[in-house]
C-alpha cells in the first residue's frame, strides 16, 4: 500500500505538512481519545434550528350554540340527514317524536346512537332531540350517531380528543354506486356470449 500522495496534490501542499505513515505514533491511548470525543461537540442535524413555540391548532366544531344553551349540529350518512339538538336534562332521547327504543328496533343501531353519549361519560346529563329522514335504518343511525357526537363537541371542545379517537366525528362518506347505462348494476355487466 502506498502513501505517497498524487504528484498534483503533493505539489499543492508543503513539504513540511505532509506526514509519512512511519513516522505516525501507533501507540493510541483510549482513555485520552475518549476524553477528546467526550468534549467535542456532536453535530446534531436541526440542532442549530431555533426553537418555535408550539402553535395549537383550533379544532374545526361542526355544531352551533343557540341563545338558549341548546347545541344544534348534523349528521349525515348514506342518504339519511339528521338534525340533532343537545342541552343539558335527564337523559330523554327523543327520534321524530318517539323514544329511542321505539323508532330503533335493532339493537346495534341503538347503541350506534348511544355510543357519543356513554363515551364522553354525559349519560343521564343531557336530552336528545332528533328529526331525522331519508335512508334506512342504518343509515338513520349513522346520521344520528353523527350528529350526536358534533352537538356534544360544540357543547364541550374538551371532548374533541375523546370523541375524535373513536371516530365519532368523521363524516362516512361512503354511499351506493350508482348504475351505468350498458351494466346491469352498478360494475356487473350483461353475459357476453360469443357465439
Amino acid at each position: 500500500m502506498s502513501t505517497e500522495l498524487p504528484e498534483e496534490s503533493a505539489a499543492e501542499i508543503p513539504a513540511d505538512e505532509v506526514i509519512d505513515a512511519t513516522e505516525l505514533d501507533t501507540d493510541v491511548d483510549l482513555d485520552e481519545v475518549a476524553e477528546i470525543a467526550a468534549e467535542t461537540p456532536v453535530l446534531d442535524i436541526g440542532s442549530q434550528a431555533a426553537e418555535t413555540p408550539v402553535v395549537q391548532i383550533e379544532h374545526v366544531v361542526h355544531g352551533q350554540i343557540d341563545a338558549e344553551g341548546t347545541a344544534i349540529a348534523v349528521g349525515r350518512r348514506k342518504t339519511s340527514v339528521a338534525r340533532v339538538r343537545v342541552r343539558k336534562g335527564t337523559g330523554v332521547i327523543t327520534i321524530n317524536g318517539r323514544a329511542l327504543n321505539e323508532f330503533f328496533c335493532v339493537e346495534r343501531d341503538r347503541s350506534d346512537v348511544l355510543a357519543p353519549i356513554k363515551v364522553s361519560q354525559m349519560e343521564g346529563q343531557v336530552d336528545v332531540w332528533v328529526r331525522v329522514k331519508g335512508g334506512g335504518t342504518t343509515g338513520q343511525s349513522g346520521a344520528v350517531m353523527l350528529g350526536v357526537a358534533r352537538a356534544l363537541h360544540a357543547m364541550n371542545h374538551d371532548l374533541h380528543g375523546v370523541l375524535a379517537e373513536k371516530n365519532f366525528l368523521t363524516r362516512d362518506d361512503r354511499k351506493v354506486e350508482r348504475k351505468k347505462y350498458g351494466h346491469r348494476k352498478a360494475r356487473r355487466s350483461f353475459q357476453f356470449s360469443k357465439r
